[in-house]
């Protein structure tokens, strides 16, 4: 595969790393799933892939020093994406069931439970994105599967010019709630790209061709 972007799905624990990793090479990648620290920082992009308790997977991600790799790549300004849980705990706080627990504290804010009757929210739904959003080129319309019951509710980085201003992607369940957010180097989805069927894959495919 000449020419294709090496992409690391961190191996911590957590997440289908392997229905990621399908995805990633459906999409044009070259795929490695490890937790290899040298692997993780030389790849053209680095996956974290996350679901379960929000606490739980801070402690998966520590045990492998999943937090250093990713502050390692961002402070290199090398792209990260997270998926899910593994975006939720880019914020600096999660609070789940009266647990409040630290995030890797990469965006200000706190994940908390969506004010909606059903829970967890299941399924397919629409996405508001930002204008000139990279991710969503050409899927601005499509549908993508949803399984949680947290989330992000609001943004509250500010970013000052010379830094481009991030794209915020949202979605509703109960509330409106962050569905991807693309700053700078720093990528995440709280929907399953790998879930997503083919506007999944051409997501992804929109990650990879912004990767140096």
């Amino acid at each position: 595969m000449t020419g294709a972007k090496r992409v690391v799905v961190l191996d911590y624990g957590s997440g289908n790393v392997h229905s990621a990793a399908k995805a990633l090479e459906r999409a044009g990648a070259e795929v490695q799933v490890t937790a290899d620290r040298a692997a993780a920082l030389e790849a053209d992009g680095l996956l974290v892939p996350g679901v379960g308790a929000f606490a739980a997977v801070m402690e998966q991600l520590r045990a492998v020093r999943g937090d250093e790799i990713i502050d390692r790549r961002l402070a290199g300004g090398r792209p990260v994406l997270g998926i899910c849980v593994g975006m939720q705990v880019l914020f600096e706080r999660g609070v789940e069931r009266g647990v409040d627990s630290e995030g890797l504290g990469e965006w200000p804010g706190v994940v908390s439970e969506l004010p909606s009757p059903v829970l967890p929210h299941m399924g397919w739904n629409t996405v508001r994105p930002d204008e000139g959003s990279v991710l969503f080129d050409g899927i601005e319309r499509e549908r993508f599967y949803f399984v949680h019951s947290y989330a992000a509710q609001q943004w509250l980085l500010d970013v000052m010019p010379p830094f481009p201003k991030p794209r915020l992607t949202w979605a509703e369940h109960g509330a409106p709630f962050l569905a991807a957010v693309e700053n700078g180097p720093l990528t995440a989805t709280q929907f399953h790209p790998e879930k997503s069927a083919e506007a999944g894959i051409r997501l992804l495919g929109n990650w990879l061709g912004s990767l140096a």
